[in-house]
């Protein structure tokens, strides 16, 4: 029996993965001019995470009574970020991405002129707090570009948006050195808001809207329990050192953000409309990629911050001289005696080898500028990578160079020469692995869950950063640095040196980022996901 072929099946119109808005048919003008706008709109998260963390130390004497306080002007921008994109994520799903991605630029500006123009410092965090809707964009702009770019863009569109066009990576340290160094710490604020003023309206006529919706509820209590478990955790690791780990009400705030995330779990395996599908982020191909993001986000936390602060310290040499005369100058105040240099001896316990003495502008020409073109360039590779063979492979590439590059910064001596030529192969690594984790959410979620499931990727990313944070942070107060002084062939009491540490304190931290990117490289390599070419989200 002969059968009377069929023909093929008509796409349905009303199917939301044929009614996103997406650019078939424009000109690749139109449609990397899109990119182009949405891409420069996410940068400014990092941007003013770059300039801002430079820039605390001008901050700090506007605010007399904060004290060592002042590093919550970094740790709120984080911890809201953080603790708010999933909710953003989703808003963006059910109200749309357009939207929600201008309504993040408005809040960012109105923080930024609150932050520029005020001396009190409620009003300060306050505005930080504003600002930290901005890291809700990468997630936006991951949807955006899965609703309408082209398919055959789409894993090139994630890799660039992850890495960036070089606005934050490279003007970024070099304008912050700039401000830093000329000007008031408020014309970063200043400067900030008038990048944001410029692109939002480049955003609202360049940038289509997508045509998605998901036609749900905001389900309130679960997005009140993820971000608030996802809060008290990442508070726990920014200052449990300094409040002691072991205290009970310490541990009350971890324990409390354990308590709500598995409340989250239970409500959400319940209710009619849960804010993310439990069987979807349980699954192998979307726990894997979260697991794997929170253990090499341990490296990335642990080298921005190590070589950064390691390159900007004195050398050895230097703070010796300086403790000598200071020593002298004591010393002649109190007995009317001046002593020759030679008088005083003054060994650094446990003493360091690192230390160029770098300003943040000569630290970002000298070492920094040239891993941010290679992330740049890796991450756009790491997208057309992915779209050929899959995303499982950048990845694995990614992880193999971040335990590699981990070593050589243990092992290799801690000069600038050194630092710049293992930075920009660890840059290397870092561009694909962010390029890589997007796409291998993208590819393993349905469009009317990727709101959410990159913001839970952002969560655990932080979460990677705050651990890997803590972690080099105990090591370091273990190494903290002290002068034995003689004085005249007698001793006289230890004197610390603040903000200066041992190697052993940074190794033992490069150490750390080896094995938890092994584990995360093992995660890869048994990752089932990720090895086919990327679809730019049809395969769920």
């Amino acid at each position: 029996m002969s059968t009377i072929p069929q023909d093929p099946p008509t796409p349905d119109r009303t199917d939301p993965d044929n009614d996103t808005g997406r650019l078939d048919g424009a000109s690749r003008a139109r449609i990397f001019a899109v990119l182009a706008v949405i891409v420069l709109f996410t940068e400014i998260a990092p941007m003013q995470y770059t300039i801002v963390s430079a820039a605390l130390q001008k901050i700090a004497p506007t605010f007399p009574g904060v004290g060592a306080d002042i590093n919550w002007a970094i740790i709120v921008f984080g911890l809201i970020g953080a603790a708010a994109s999933p909710l953003i994520g989703k808003m963006s799903d059910v109200w749309g991405k357009k939207r929600m991605f201008l309504i993040c630029g408005v809040l960012f500006v109105i923080g930024c002129v609150l932050d520029a123009t005020t001396s009190n410092w409620g009003i300060f965090l306050l505005g930080r707090c504003l600002q930290a809707t901005a890291i809700a964009t990468a997630v936006i702009a991951y949807g955006l570009i899965r609703d309408l770019m082209p398919r055959k863009y789409v894993p090139l569109g994630l890799g660039i948006t992850a890495t960036g066009l070089g606005v934050s990576a490279i003007a970024g340290p070099l304008l912050g050195g700039f401000l830093v160094d000329n000007y008031s710490w408020r014309a970063i604020f200043w400067s900030l808001a008038i990048f944001t003023v410029v692109m939002l309206p480049l955003v609202y006529f360049v940038v289509p809207e997508s045509k998605l919706r998901v036609k749900q509820r905001i389900d309130v209590v679960g997005a009140a329990l993820l971000a608030g478990g996802a809060a008290l955790i990442l508070i726990y690791l920014d200052k449990g050192h300094d409040w002691g780990w072991s205290k009970p009400t310490t541990l009350a705030w971890v324990i409390t953000g354990v308590v709500l995330l598995i409340l989250f779990v239970l409500v959400e395996t319940r209710v009619a409309q849960p804010i993310m599908d439990m069987g979807l982020l349980f699954h192998p191909r979307v726990a894997m990629v979260l697991a794997g993001a929170l253990f090499a986000s341990l490296q990335i936390g642990i080298v921005s911050y190590a070589i950064a602060y390691m390159s900007q310290t004195p050398d050895e040499a230097t703070v010796t001289a300086g403790v000598q005369q200071g020593t002298l100058a004591g010393v002649q105040a109190q007995t009317g005696q001046q002593l020759p240099l030679e008088a005083v001896l003054v060994h650094l316990d446990p003493g360091y080898s690192y230390g160029s003495g770098y300003s943040l502008l000569e630290f970002a020409v000298r070492i920094a500028l040239l891993g941010a073109v290679v992330t740049m360039i890796c991450g756009a590779l790491a997208g057309v990578i992915a779209r050929r063979v899959g995303a499982r492979i950048p990845l694995v590439v990614a992880l193999t160079i971040f335990v590699g590059s981990a070593v050589a910064f243990a092992v290799l001596p801690h000069s600038s020469t050194v630092f710049l030529l293992v930075n920009a192969v660890f840059s290397i690594g870092f561009g694909f692995y962010y390029a890589a984790m997007p796409i291998l959410m993208v590819e393993a979620v349905p469009q009317e869950q990727q709101g959410i499931s990159l913001g839970m990727l952002g969560v655990m990313q932080s979460m990677g950063v705050a651990i890997g944070l803590a972690v080099v942070t105990a090591f370091l107060h273990q190494a903290a640095m002290s002068a034995q002084i003689s004085v005249g062939g007698q001793p006289v009491p230890d004197t610390p040196i603040p903000d200066i540490f041992g190697d052993q304190g940074y190794e033992l931290g490069f150490w750390v980022c080896a094995a938890t990117s092994l584990v995360a490289l093992v995660l890869a390599v048994t990752m089932r996901h990720g090895r086919t070419p990327a679809t730019g989200g049809t395969a769920y």
